[in-house]
């Protein structure tokens, strides 16, 4: 039986959201003419954040106007809950009448709707606080380099740690760093990283200052500092004594 030809969709991320490296929007869009594929972005992290005016990942690399479908979050530089999703109105349409996410979905509070179009706003007539983030980001990832850190391939705000430890030990660091540093980040262990690796997710932001990061630095140099010489108990303690 012959089978029925069919569309090429090319799926990416334009940050990825756990290393923060780059998808090669640009290498990809290239292909577009001589294969004919249609080109999906997910961009929850870059859009806000990357391009000249925030516009996402594919401003950065130029190509934004090759992305067909485009997928990015209000959970992050909007600091609200949904998402959205961009592309030709004839695109849109389909989607929005055959999409079986939407079917019996509710819309978005219009709180919430009329929100995430003043932060829109707020990213399109005040280029200032992204300027603001990316001195934020930088001060901190070369700090935290500087420091002898392992923060992986990042481009992005995205600033993984990236730490030797064994599984053991990575709720008595987590402990540290909230109780004793005052410092709240998301971990990654095991499957997503090697066994005896564990990565520790810092996302800045344009309200953090440049004391902000002089601290962290610290903080993080001495959790280092107790992960290398193995200071931290193999078994789990009762913080409640």
């Amino acid at each position: 039986m012959e089978l029925s030809k069919g569309g090429i969709l090319v799926i990416t991320e334009g940050v990825f959201g756990m290393a923060g490296d780059l998808g090669k929007l640009d290498k990809i869009a290239a292909l577009k003419e001589k294969y004919n594929f249609r080109f999906l972005v997910d961009d929850a992290h870059g859009f806000g954040t990357m391009g000249k005016n925030g516009s996402g990942t594919g401003e950065h690399f130029g190509v934004q106007d090759q992305i067909d479908v485009y997928f990015a979050t209000f959970a992050k530089s909007m600091a609200g809950i949904g998402g959205f999703v961009a592309g030709t109105k004839e695109v849109i349409h389909y989607l929005r009448f055959n999409l079986r996410s939407q079917i019996y979905a509710k819309s978005l509070p219009m709180a919430m709707t009329i929100g995430a179009i003043k932060r829109l706003e707020i990213i399109q007539q005040h280029p200032e606080y992204k300027e603001k983030l990316w001195i934020i980001v930088k001060a901190l990832q070369k700090g935290l380099k500087d420091a002898g850190l392992d923060l992986g391939k990042t481009e992005s705000p995205v600033t993984p740690v990236f730490m030797k430890c064994p599984l053991t030990q990575v709720t008595q660091m987590l402990y540290d760093l909230r109780e004793n540093f005052g410092i709240f980040c998301s971990v990654v262990i095991y499957p997503v990283v090697p066994k005896d690796v564990v990565m520790l997710r810092l996302i800045p932001t344009a309200s953090h200052t440049l004391d902000d990061v002089e601290y962290t630095v610290k903080a993080f140099k001495e959790i280092k500092t107790t992960v290398d010489n193995d200071v931290y108990p193999h078994e789990m303690q009762d913080f409640n004594k």
